[in-house]
């Protein structure tokens, strides 16, 4: 099975594939307070909806980094209807290879995909370095409500170092010498509505499409992570969204 299969028909309608409401992130776009000379970087753009609603409110110029993968044709259409030409740049590749030089951009985001730097601390060391002084960096990444039992931890491959708690994800900002400006976390029922809406959107692909022979592995994956999701996720594993100041 193409590897990008299962998360591109389960993010189908999502604008930002992650578990935050458009509203909220409405009001971090409103709070960064870009002028239209600031250059923009995301690691791991996916779709790149929130580098073209930068450029649509601020004008600003912007660079999206990726693997290849569905998303990307998605993001190149999007920005052609709806941007000028010029104003943000897409590129393919590895983005844990990007060397951007130092401090030649003014916001440096990555939402949803710290593991291409090791996680939370590692991301945030990296996009500091991205940003000019006074810059800002935008992350968005998961952190554990409660001490995670051993079994959801065996049950989706995951290791309890592997994220830290609210409180840790600020204070690693801080201990890099950055300044905490704005954080929020996903409420239950943005959770709900992305994991149930992944749910359905997998079961209507199957019921659609019965000829597809990655059907059953594709409903057995999604099922079981209702089921885990359930058991422990919801009340173990939330989302957080941190801006910090260089």
């Amino acid at each position: 099975m193409d590897p990008h299969k299962y998360s591109a028909i389960s993010h189908q309608g999502s604008r930002y594939c992650n578990p935050f409401s458009v509203e909220k992130m409405e009001e971090f776009i409103t709070l960064l307070q870009l002028t239209p000379e600031a250059r923009v970087l995301d690691i791991g753009t996916g779709k790149a909806e929130l580098l073209i609603r930068l450029v649509e409110r601020y004008q600003v110029t912007a660079l999206g980094l990726d693997f290849s993968s569905p998303f990307f044709q998605e993001a190149r259409e999007q920005a052609a209807a709806r941007l000028p030409q010029g104003k943000l740049e897409l590129q393919e590749c590895d983005a844990s290879l990007c060397r951007a030089a130092p401090e030649t951009f003014d916001l440096a985001i990555c939402l949803g995909a710290s593991e291409i730097y090791g996680g939370f601390k590692g991301t945030l060391e990296r996009l500091s370095q991205y940003v000019r002084p006074g810059g800002q960096v935008f992350v968005g990444d998961g952190y554990w409500k409660q001490e995670p039992a051993p079994e959801y931890l065996a049950a989706i491959g995951a290791s309890r170092e592997e994220l830290m708690t609210h409180a840790e994800n600020v204070a690693a900002g801080v201990t890099l010498g950055l300044i905490p400006l704005y954080a929020l976390v996903c409420s239950d029922d943005e959770w709900d509505r992305y994991e149930w809406s992944h749910l359905r959107t997998m079961e209507r692909y199957a019921q659609q499409h019965p000829d597809d022979p990655d059907v059953p592995a594709l409903l057995a994956r999604r099922r079981a992570w209702r089921d885990i999701s359930l058991h422990w996720g919801r009340d173990t594993l939330g989302f957080g969204l941190y801006l910090f100041q260089k």
